[in-house]
């Protein structure tokens, strides 16, 4: 079954005119970015991140999503240049899996054209192959591509399908070291934080 894409969810939001700045916020952002390669880092040089997952945690209100596009309109700093940003603003009809992935696939190809395009192919046919099988074809496309990218995830709250959970975590679990995950959300998502935390992976 076809998907058709909305793709304002893929717009990331402007800065707004009467932003009241948060340097030290930003500057724990940067912290996600910091690379474990040889020689030059940047969103050219093949980046290679030592952490997996930026978690922004926080009730409504307290501008998550306000933070993470003054981040990416800064770009990052000297230190933590800002590679190229794949954004999917996630709404509760995004609770059904096969949906969740189609919308993955497509923020990536935002960033790169064809990336995941044999995945996205088999989610749009009337027998999609095992989600695993998805995940593993996008995967391995992501883990190949010259630069570094960084995928948000905003509103994850939103997500209560226990299903979803559980291929962001195959995802995460698997993610090549040139893609960073960000996740906005008002509360701790039922993720292994706790592991990432104690290898160092979480941000």
């Amino acid at each position: 079954m076809t998907t058709l894409i909305l793709k304002t969810k893929f717009f990331i939001p402007p800065v707004r005119v009467e932003l009241v700045a948060r340097p030290r916020l930003i500057e724990r952002l940067n912290a996600g970015l910091l690379h474990n390669c040889r020689g030059k880092t940047g969103p050219d040089n093949g980046s290679i991140f030592a952490r997996k997952l930026t978690l922004v945690s926080a009730p409504a209100g307290f501008g998550k999503t306000t933070l993470l596009s003054e981040w990416v309109a800064q770009g990052g700093d000297v230190a933590a240049s800002l590679p190229p940003v794949a954004w999917l603003s996630l709404d509760e009809g995004d609770n059904d899996p096969l949906r969740f992935l189609t919308y993955l696939v497509a923020a990536f190809q935002r960033v790169k054209e064809h990336l995941g395009e044999e995945a996205f192919v088999a989610l749009q046919s009337s027998h999609p192959p095992p989600k695993e099988a998805l995940l593993t074809a996008l995967i391995n496309q992501i883990s190949v591509i010259s630069h570094g990218l960084v995928l948000v995830l905003d509103d994850y709250h939103v997500i209560s399908n226990p299903v979803i959970h559980e291929d962001l975590e195959f995802l995460l679990d698997h993610l090549p070291l040139n893609v960073h995950l960000v996740i906005a959300t008002r509360s701790d998502p039922p993720l292994h934080l706790a592991r990432l935390r104690g290898r160092g992976q979480l941000n």
